[in-house]
């Protein structure tokens, strides 16, 4: 298969690639399955299922539970990139085809024989145990239905399946569903659990309140249903939890399509086809919290698979008195369909103002996107807050109350306030400065310094910075781990009260749980610096502890260890063998690395593995064959 001859191959490549571009889709049938072609498969995971932090771009084709199923050229071409990697998609293959489009193998176990040896003496060259190549066009070529590796479980997979993908020629993913793959059968509709809705504007309410409020749903004939009547004011935004199956499957997948009515008239659609991988962590702002599909377009939303494709499109408005009848329509690619069924009443709110028991929750201050949110308890002393920002003073009545408390809200894009007078005291907000969407900012005060490029942001961020106060622990809060960034910040803050041996500490995200996630750093003087892509709180750490080696294997045909690090993790590793570099293959799920040889010779001689932290400590085996 690797003898053909390149610059033939490269021609007729070329020359069908021309004629092709013309055609905006392939023919049906131009693919192949990739797992056993024409019989019945069954999938793991559809295209557009919410993952965290970005929507599935493929399918996950299920393997029988097993590793080593041939894994098929889906059409004509040529390996245009493959990595041997730990993480990710794993071990993967790239060929582009003459259509223009590409087709993405991932977790694979290992690749074909001849592209194994490929791959192998291009790592072996580079010293490298994991490498990314990009073969020339016709350097390895394929044909439909050519075996190009065996099914596996490395990188990121949680059991054995392959990860199919097929892109357009501006690499965006497309649903691999809709190329007529009769492999596949589905005939079951979605499956609503929940359903929340959200205020869309300063003056809306859900049940009286200006918060997200969230539903159960019961399945009544032919649809979901929220049983009793929802009573809103102003704008308002449908957000549903719901999954999909496919015939004789447990598993829950993801949908592409969400189609919403009022009354007869569909108002917003959308349908996650095709996938800008550029664009991933839109996914962000197309959710709520990576769980709920939000069916209405916030503000800065750059994904554009709605319609129509502009700010809020989606959100309704519900005057007094009006009683709205919704239907939402939940479609797969099968184009299998379920209703859910919502009735808004609208209400005046300042009907409601003594409506309800309690407020916003217990806290005095909270923060929603640019709404300030403050309660307070209700007092016969006054009816208004005094909101100074930036010099002017400005009254403001309260939004409602409930029978404890009462509540004002404050639009931030007109200014951050200082401080706010209220009837019994005075809140000082925590919210330093606006930083603006597609703006580079510099953010600076005499704790810390944060660098916001132009495309860190996924909307407008009212930024909160803390310093992390306690008597072990030195660090910075920086907003919430609910809230979230597009691209990388670069935060310097003052850890002067650390005492801990620089050299092995650097900043690690803390989890709700206590959980320490290593991100990284600097030291200069008694600054740290480090980049995330996270926010929440992050703390300085020491990891003094070098990682720990295990032999369990060692002969001439392999060598094996088991490689664990308590806090940092593994960063690297490298073995010699008679003072030659050895390649070793690491799967960091069974914390295993075991050689790979580029040479039939057996091992001989002395043995050296160097094993490395993210905190930069080692650990070192010696042994000897």
């Amino acid at each position: 298969m690797l003898k053909l001859n390149k610059i033939l191959f490269t021609t007729c490549f070329l020359l069908g690639f021309i004629l092709s571009s013309a055609f905006a889709q392939v023919q049906p049938g131009y693919f192949l399955f990739p797992i056993k072609p024409g019989e019945r498969n069954f999938l793991a995971g559809t295209m557009g299922e919410i993952r965290p932090n970005h929507f599935h771009s493929g399918i996950d084709i299920k393997t029988e539970g097993r590793q080593g199923l041939p894994v098929y050229a889906a059409a004509d071409g040529y390996v245009s990139r493959m990595k041997i990697s730990s993480f990710g998609y794993g071990n993967v293959l790239y060929l582009k085809h003459p259509s223009g489009n590409i087709t993405v193998y991932g977790h694979l176990r290992e690749l074909e024989s001849d592209m194994a040896e490929f791959i192998r003496e291009k790592m072996y060259a580079a010293k490298k145990n994991e490498l990314e190549y990009y073969p020339e066009p016709g350097e390895l070529p394929v044909k439909k239905g050519d075996i190009i590796a065996y099914s596996g479980n490395t990188g990121s997979s949680m059991g054995p399946h392959l990860h199919f993908e097929i892109r357009d020629s501006l690499d965006r993913a497309l649903d691999p569903l809709h190329f007529g793959f009769g492999e596949i059968i589905d005939q079951t509709p979605p499956f609503v659990q929940r359903v929340a809705l959200t205020p869309l504007d300063m003056d809306s309410r859900v049940d009286g309140i200006y918060q997200r409020k969230e539903f159960p749903v019961s399945y009544i004939g032919d649809a979901y249903q929220v049983t009793n009547s929802i009573q809103v004011s102003g704008k308002v935004g449908i957000e549903v939890l719901a999954y999909d199956q496919l015939d004789d499957m447990y598993n829950r997948n993801g949908f592409p399509t969400y189609q919403v009515f009022d009354g007869e008239t569909k108002i917003f659609q959308s349908t996650v086809n095709p996938i800008d991988f550029s664009l991933g962590r839109f996914i962000l702002s197309h959710t709520h919290r990576n769980r709920y599909t939000r069916l209405y377009k916030k503000e800065h939303n750059l994904f554009s698979f709605y319609t129509p494709d502009t700010t809020w499109a989606g959100g309704i408005r519900v005057d007094p008195k009006e009683q709205k009848e919704i239907t939402v329509n939940l479609k797969d690619t099968y184009l299998n369909r379920r209703r859910l069924l919502l009735n808004l009443l609208g209400e005046d709110a300042g009907d409601l103002l003594y409506s309800q028991n309690s407020t916003l929750g217990n806290q005095m201050l909270g923060y929603q996107d640019h709404v300030l949110i403050i309660n307070e308890p209700i007092t016969d002393t006054g009816d208004f807050a005094t909101f100074y920002v930036h010099g002017y003073e400005m009254e403001m009545p309260y939004a409602y109350q409930g029978t404890n408390k009462r509540t004002y809200l404050w639009d931030m894009r007109l200014g951050v306030p200082d401080s706010v007078r209220l009837c019994t005291q005075t809140v000082f907000p925590e919210v330093n400065t606006r930083i603006r969407f597609h703006e580079e900012t510099l953010y600076q005060d005499s704790f810390a310094r944060i660098l916001f490029k132009e495309k860190t942001l996924l909307t407008d961020l009212y930024l909160r910075v803390s310093p992390v106060l306690g008597p072990f622990q030195t660090g910075i809060t920086i907003n919430s781990g609910e809230e979230y960034l597009r691209e990388s910040i670069e935060v310097t803050f003052d850890a002067s009260g650390f005492e801990g041996n620089k050299s092995r500490s650097h900043v690690y995200l803390l989890g709700g749980n206590g959980y320490k996630s290593f991100q990284g750093g600097s030291w200069e003087g008694d600054q740290i610096t480090f980049q995330t892509r996270n926010l929440g709180t992050f703390v300085v750490a020491s990891d003094t502890v070098a990682p720990t080696i295990q032999p369990m294997r060692i002969n001439g045909s392999e060598i094996r260890f088991s490689i664990r690090d308590g806090l940092s993790g593994i960063r690297d590793f490298e073995a010699y063998v008679d003072g030659e570099w050895v390649l070793m293959r690491y799967e960091h799920k069974q914390s295993m690395i075991w050689s790979e040889k580029l040479l039939s010779k057996p091992f001989k001689g002395d043995i050296l593995l160097k094993v490395r932290d993210m905190a930069n400590n080692e650990a070192v085996y010696r042994g000897k064959i």
